[in-house]
């Protein structure tokens, strides 16, 4: 029995030397401890739960540029592969390989003699036919024929001349001239070859001015017209050369839903020659527009926010955003020329929560511009 009061007499001991020491006497500091008092509320925060210190930007107007890069080639102004009409030999031969030739000059010449006596063999027939009917319109004057009978003489006369111009348009055949103006390729053919409508002979290109062909996104229709300039660089060339729109299919291909555009490049100079891949770069859009960082933004399962920095307290703002460059996002509603909004520390802001501005951030000079392929 004595034992057990023993016991629990050191217990009641131990127990009240540990409530004087934890409570009634408790050690400087351990009851802001316990509380949880002083603690930091955030980066740049103080004691006591001060504002929080985060990086801002002015929200400012910049010119931003959206460019479509895509792959094109370059076709003659104007290009024929040169066919005999009929089948013939070639009797004259007039074709200096990659020279220039003019409009209407005689490139090929076929034989003909046997259409040229045709034709005289047509021509006496048609007089001796015109001969006989000024007689016969005199007989008819006096009744010396029939109306049915000097119509007879009329019609072989009419049939003569027809047939004048069917060897006559034959001769024109034996006879290939320059269509326009350009540039003659490598011959196919030697003079006193036999040529037929199948064989090639050569090709025709004006080069002076060039065509070229590119595909845009169906998307970006509404942003191309007529007259919209381009830039194109060619392998090999160290700066980029212009061209200008005139042309747009007015419909959208099927399986790629790409339109077509064709732009006008000069080549006086003769730079570049016809089916020369080019890698084109075509400017949509190019406007000023308010821009934030791309750390601004706050993406929300349906919208993008930003932290309005507004009489030191935080403001969470929705926004709708436009083109993305590589570091700044275009802001088309939600926010006003001047805004200040966060860059650091949004995640230990809330609504209505004090900021400090600790620095401001500017943009470089090179972000705002946008490249699409």
């Amino acid at each position: 029995m004595k034992r057990w009061i023993a016991i629990v007499l050191v217990v009641l001991v131990v127990g009240g030397i540990i409530v004087y020491n934890k409570v009634l006497h408790p050690a400087p500091g351990a009851e802001g401890k316990a509380s949880g008092g002083g603690a930091k509320g955030g980066p740049g925060g103080a004691r006591g739960g001060g504002p929080t210190s985060v990086n801002g930007f002015v929200v400012i107007s910049k010119r931003l540029q959206e460019d479509i890069v895509s792959s094109g080639s370059l076709l003659a102004a104007e290009q024929v592969d040169i066919y005999p009409e009929i089948s013939a030999r070639i009797t004259q031969l007039n074709i200096r390989e990659g020279q220039p030739v003019a409009k209407g000059a005689l490139l090929v010449k076929l034989f003909d003699a046997d259409l040229r006596a045709q034709l005289q063999k047509l021509q006496a027939q048609a007089d001796n036919a015109r001969r006989t009917e000024e007689r016969n319109k005199q007989l008819l004057d006096r009744g010396g024929i029939s109306q049915q009978e000097y119509d007879i003489v009329t019609t072989n006369l009419r049939s003569s001349l027809a047939d004048i111009d069917l060897v006559k348009a034959n001769l024109q055949r034996t006879e290939i001239r320059a269509p326009f103006s350009g540039i003659i390729g490598l011959r196919n053919v030697s003079s006193g070859a036999v040529v037929s409508p199948s064989t090639l002979i050569a090709r025709l290109q004006q080069v002076t001015s060039l065509k070229l062909d590119f595909s845009i996104p169906e998307k970006y229709g509404p942003f191309v017209h007529n007259g919209s300039k381009i830039l194109f660089l060619v392998d090999g060339a160290n700066n980029p050369s212009q061209g200008i729109v005139y042309a747009i299919e007015p419909g959208v291909e099927e399986q790629t839903r790409n339109l077509r555009i064709r732009a006008r490049v000069s080549n006086t100079s003769l730079q570049y020659r016809p089916g020369t891949f080019a890698r084109v770069t075509l400017t949509v859009q190019n406007e000023q527009s308010l821009v934030v960082p791309t750390q601004a933004v706050i993406p929300q399962t349906r919208s993008n926010q930003v932290v309005v920095i507004k009489n030191g307290k935080a403001k969470f703002t929705d926004i709708k955003i436009g083109l993305r460059t590589e570091g700044t996002v275009q802001v088309l509603e939600g926010l006003s020329r001047g805004d200040t909004v966060a860059t650091t520390g949004l995640l230990f802001l809330k609504p209505d929560s004090p900021v400090k501005i600790g620095g401001m951030i500017t943009l470089p000079p090179s972000e705002a511009k946008v490249a699409t392929n």
